[in-house]
């Protein structure tokens, strides 16, 4: 029997330029930069550094990682009825 692939987390990389730094509204949605989609929070936390230091001298500019794998399934990360 072969080996079972490993679980997809699935991870979602954005950013842009925030209206205000107190709270997570974009500046402007149609420039909102799709930075990718990964399988794991490792990987999209590689991407997530990468755009974060490339943006470093914009105080407004923030990206972040959207657990995808929570949305799509609420119930994976629920911890067991005791």
């Amino acid at each position: 029997m072969p080996d079972d692939p490993p679980q997809q987390l699935l991870h979602l990389v954005i950013g842009g330029e925030l209206a205000d730094l107190a709270q997570t509204t974009f500046k402007n949605l149609d420039e909102v930069e799709i930075v990718g989609l990964y399988p794991n929070y490792a990987s999209a936390y590689a991407a997530w550094k990468a755009k974060a230091q490339q943006t470093v001298d914009n105080a407004h500019m923030r990206y972040f990682i959207v657990h995808l794998h929570r949305l799509l399934d609420p119930d994976q990360d629920a911890k067991p009825a005791l």
